[in-house]
């Protein structure tokens, strides 16, 4: 399987979007800290994010199954080169 070409890597405006989309959160903070950990791949963007997030969605959720909805929310990122994710669920 080929990688994506590094334009086509996910971005913090495309995340939030998504996540935005599926969650309609009332606080929502996308960080890209892909320049931390361009080691093996050379890549400085696109493949290491935390995201903070609140969202009626997951309130009152196992930290787990809140994970699981934002992963499953962020699935096509993922396909496309997202390689670590960092989930802080806020609390309203």
């Amino acid at each position: 399987m080929m990688s994506p070409s590094p334009t086509a890597w996910p971005s913090a405006d495309g995340i939030e979007a998504a996540l935005r989309a599926a969650f309609a959160p009332t606080r929502l903070e996308v960080i890209d800290e892909s320049a931390a950990h361009a080691g093996a791949n050379g890549l400085s963007r696109g493949t290491h994010f935390r995201v903070r997030i609140a969202a009626p969605a997951l309130t009152g959720l196992p930290r787990v199954a809140a994970h699981r909805l934002v992963y499953d929310a962020l699935q096509p990122a993922f396909a496309a080169g997202l390689h670590a994710l960092a989930i802080e669920v806020l609390r309203d």
